[in-house]
């Protein structure tokens, strides 16, 4: 991983190792290993968080971060309706170490 954003129990960063700006700049090998990624990530997230709902997003800021990013997140059951998909600090928000999650989430790679 080249870039680190913000964490939070449930927040997975794919990442491409080449850097491309957009999802139409991958190779068909780049975005089928990113899908997979993704797809792995997700389940993983639903195996070991029991989330309400695993959501993934695409966003770039432009040439500037010629960089594609795919972003898989957790939405944590009982998270208060009002909040943003990113809200995660709220009264009864589940708290994870982080380096523990992703030792659980490892072996669901297979790697």
């Amino acid at each position: 991983m080249t870039h680190r954003p913000g964490t939070f129990p449930g927040y997975l960063f794919v990442e491409t190792r080449r850097h491309v700006a957009n999802l139409d700049r991958l190779t068909e090998a780049e975005a089928l290993a990113v899908a997979r990624a993704a797809w792995v990530g997700a389940r993983a997230l639903r195996a070991e968080l029991d989330p309400e709902s695993v959501h993934s997003a695409i966003a770039g800021r432009g040439p500037a971060r010629a960089h594609f990013h795919q972003h898989v997140f957790v939405r944590h059951r009982d998270t208060p309706a009002e909040l943003g998909w990113m809200d995660v600090d709220w009264p009864g928000a589940p708290r994870e170490d982080v380096d523990l999650l992703c030792g659980r989430l490892s072996p669901h790679f297979g790697r």
